[in-house]
This record gives C-alpha cells, sequence and structure tokens, in this order.
C-alpha cells in the first residue's frame, strides 16, 4: 500500500487554516491552461513542509558513443575539463554522476540482432524469448515497474516520447520488429507505444480533468483479501516453473496496480472531503518557479524538436502531471541532423572503422543528443521546488544500448545521471570502475527513486550502493 503523502497527513491533522489563494498559469503560445491552487495558508503557517516526490525519466541514444571523446580519464577531468562530448553538461556538472563499467545483457543466442537488442533490453535487461521470436515477449520495463507504482497518484501513470515513428521493419535473428522500435514494456508480451507530436502530448498532458471536486465511490475489493493474493502468491511462486512464474508475476503485478489505485481512490476522498470543508489541496508550493513556456518548433532542425519534447517532460514533471518519463530520441536504424552540416543518417556511420570523417560525425551527434539532455537538466535545476530545485527531486538518466556503433559492444554501456532523487544519490563523481550489469543499474535507480521491487529487475543481482548518497 502507498503510503499517506505527507501534505495529506498535515492537512487532516490540521483544524484551522486561513485563507486559500488559487493561481492560473497560462502556457503561451498554445491555447492551453492551466488552474494550479496552491495553499498560501498552510505555507504560511508552516505546514505545507512536504518532500516533492521523486520522478524518474530516462532518455535513449542509439548506436553508442565514440569512447575517447566521451569517458572522463579520471574524476579530476570529470569535474574540470569534461570530454568534448560531455562539455554542454560543465556548468551542472555537480548535479551529474557517471559510472563507467556497467555491462549490458549478453546477446547469446542473437548475436546478429544488435539494434533490435540495444533498445529492446535497455530497460528491461532481459533478453527477448528465444523460442517464440515471432512475437513479442521479453519482460515488463523499469519505467513501466515504476508506473505501475506510482501511477495511480497523477493524471497520467507515465509519459513515452519519440521523435519518430515506431515503424521501422526489420527482423534480425528472426525477432518481431516490435524489439526494433520499443524499450517501454507494460508487460513481457505489451509493447507502449510513445507519441512523436508534441501538440499530442500538449493534449494528454492538459486535457480535460473531470469537475473539481467529485468524490469517486470506493472500489468495492477487499484490502485483507489483497493481502492474502499476494501473500499466497509469493508462497506459490517458489514451486513454479520459470514459464508459470512469469505469467504469475504478470498476474501480481495487475493486482498491485488494483491495490494501489484503491488507496488513490482512497486519497481523492479525502481530499474531497478536505476541499468540501473549504480547503483547497495543492501539489505546490507558493514559492515554486512558474511553469515553463513551451514553443512548438517549425522547420526542420532535430534539436529544436528534441528541445520542446524535453521541455514537455520539464512541464509533466512540474505539475506532477506524471512521475516517469521515456524519451527516444531515435530509432536504431538512425536519423539525419541536418543542422550539423551533413546529410548523413546516423547509423551509416557508425560503422566507421579507422574512417576520421566518420568518426567525426558521429562524435557530433553524440555532442548534440548529450546537449539536449543537458539542456533539460539546466532548466531543472534552474526551477524552484519546495527547498530545494526541480531537479534535486528527480532522476535523470542518459544512455544508450550499444558501447559503441562500430563492433558492437556492451561492456561499458554509456550513462550519464543526473539529479539528486530527492537526496538518495551523489552527484558531482564519476567512479570509473563499476562492476555491474544493466540490470542492477535501473534496480538501483527504482530503489533511490521510492519503489519497492520484490524481484530484480532483468539481469540484475544487486544493488549499486557506490552511486548512492
Amino acid at each position: 500500500m502507498i503510503p499517506r503523502h505527507p501534505q495529506q497527513t498535515a492537512l487532516m491533522n490540521t483544524t484551522r487554516h486561513t485563507s486559500i489563494v488559487d493561481r492560473r498559469t497560462f502556457l503561451k503560445g498554445v491555447g492551453v491552461s492551466l488552474a494550479l491552487p496552491f495553499l498560501e495558508s498552510l505555507q504560511a503557517a508552516g505546514l505545507d513542509s512536504r518532500t516533492p516526490p521523486v520522478r524518474l525519466a530516462f532518455m535513449y541514444m542509439p548506436h553508442g558513443v565514440i569512447m575517447d571523446q566521451f569517458w572522463p580519464r579520471d574524476q579530476e577531468e570529470f569535474l574540470h575539463s569534461p570530454p568534448p562530448i560531455l562539455r554542454s553538461l560543465h556548468p551542472i556538472i555537480d548535479q551529474c554522476l557517471m559510472m563507467k563499467g556497467i555491462s549490458g545483457v549478453p546477446t547469446t543466442p542473437f548475436g546478429r540482432a544488435p539494434h533490435a537488442l540495444e533498445l529492446s533490453t535497455w530497460l528491461t535487461a532481459r533478453l527477448p524469448d528465444p523460442d517464440s521470436r515471432d512475437r513479442i515477449n521479453i519482460s515488463i520495463s523499469a519505467d513501466q515497474i515504476m508506473a505501475n507504482y506510482v501511477g495511480a497518484q497523477t493524471l497520467l501513470p507515465s509519459l513515452e516520447l519519440a521523435t519518430m515513428p515506431q515503424t521501422w521493419k526489420e527482423n534480425q535473428e528472426g525477432l518481431h520488429e516490435g524489439y526494433y522500435n520499443h524499450c517501454s514494456f507494460r508487460s513481457p508480451t505489451q509493447p507502449v507505444p510513445a507519441e512523436t507530436d508534441p501538440r499530442n502530448v500538449l493534449n494528454r498532458l492538459f486535457g480535460k480533468r473531470g469537475q473539481a471536486g467529485t468524490v469517486t465511490q470506493s472500489n468495492p475489493l477487499d484490502r485483507q483479501m489483497l493481502d492474502r493474493v499476494l501473500g499466497g502468491a509469493r508462497d506459490l511462486r517458489r514451486s513454479l516453473g520459470r514459464g508459470d512464474q512469469q505469467k504469475l508475476d504478470e498476474y501480481l503485478d495487475s493486482v498491485r496496480s488494483v491495490e494501489r489505485r484503491i488507496a488513490a481512490i482512497e486519497s481523492r476522498q479525502q481530499e474531497a472531503a478536505l476541499e468540501k470543508n473549504g480547503v483547497a489541496p495543492s501539489r505546490r508550493h507558493a514559492n515554486d518557479s512558474a511553469l515553463i513556456e513551451v514553443k512548438i518548433p517549425e522547420g526542420d532542425k532535430r534539436s529544436e524538436y528534441m528541445q520542446v519534447m524535453c521541455d514537455l517532460t520539464v512541464l509533466a514533471f512540474q505539475t506532477d502531471t506524471t512521475r516517469i518519463s521515456t524519451y527516444i530520441s531515435s530509432r536504431p536504424n538512425g536519423a539525419s541532423y541536418p543542422e550539423l552540416g551533413f546529410s548523413d543518417q546516423h547509423h551509416s556511420q557508425t560503422h566507421y572503422g579507422n574512417d576520421r570523417e566518420m568518426i567525426r560525425k558521429v562524435a557530433a551527434i553524440n555532442t548534440l543528443n548529450v546537449d539536449q539532455f543537458a539542456y533539460m537538466v539546466k532548466k531543472m535545476h534552474a526551477l524552484k521546488e519546495g527547498d530545494g530545485t526541480l531537479l534535486d527531486h528527480c532522476i535523470m538518466m542518459w544512455g544508450s544500448g550499444l558501447e559503441d556503433g562500430d563492433k558492437h559492444r556492451r561492456d561499458n554501456l554509456p550513462f550519464i545521471i543526473a539529479g539528486k532523487g530527492g537526496g538518495t544519490l551523489k552527484t558531482g563523481r564519476f567512479l570509473s570502475n563499476v562492476q555491474g550489469n544493466q540490470g542492477d543499474l535501473l534496480t538501483t535507480l527504482l530503489s533511490c527513486a521510492g519503489i519497492p521491487l520484490d524481484r530484480p529487475i532483468g539481469i540484475a543481482t544487486r544493488q549499486i550502493n557506490a552511486i548512492k548518497a
């Protein structure tokens, strides 16, 4: 069961409140408005001392990096003179964490399917089922594990974004084409489609929310019965084979989702009761930064398109519309970046061998992608939230499913983490010899976001305590 929000506790324990102030902030240029009430009286009385929720975002780039222009030599270089690909992060390098030594999922028996695996395994940390290659069967992804836990508390359980339509047709090693296009999976057999149109994303973020103060009827499902079901299922799981364990895990995920939605209904009922008595609940502090302005770009610059998607992620987190976001900056088949002065597609340049010009182009593409991540992180660091910044209460992960695109290696997957995760992560560091795999990293990040796990993610065997505060 999700614990009661600290602000709800403060509201329930408060018997006297003064005036309530409502604020309406307008998103200029897109014809959308959003009402944001806040409890000025509670803040003045020192009662609005809640800790903002932790949000988690993933931003993906295919084909790996030019390693000698990405990895710092040591901590000193990381902090004071980052390698070329990382230079846009220098102003906020103290808010970032890098680690070298995170290995990817071993590719056997799919050695000739690097691009189908680089994206599909990125958040699942698990290979597709080799016995059912022509259909999706992999694992629930880390973002959707978190969405199952916190999604009932927000308008959108999760937000999935992409730069390009997820329609590429390719079947490496006989694998279903969906592995080539998706990194988010609601269940082992259900990929989550991503939205590519910024205007559609705005509509999802600020669509009709229903009548304020409406009391939702309680779900009749007995909580005591849920506890018995979950407890019995955990005991049963130990005696099952792998296939049946997977089926049971899917069932447990659905039961937990129901349980958390019941908790959310109860929370909304409590808020409705408070509102009926003249107390308007709020998710924002009076001194938080105003909402950012989002402008839909015109033209063919991919960087501008990526920036608006980053802005939408920031806005979704600012308004607590969702607490989990995933952004696929391009599919593994590659994309072109006309603002860089060449029309070659990303993928075509990654098999560079010793060609210095191709290496230069891939490094430029790497740099542009990290620049967009830096753009988003800088914006979040500049926005006040509670007693800190929006970034303080987020975990932002940028990375790729390959170490380098030329040889398709996966020994040291490139990752950049930004944000302190509500105080759970220690940033401003480069850890040059971390021993772990991508499942270990995902398991650790979800733990830092406050998500309890009853089983590891993918191939994980432990948490990476070295990155924690």
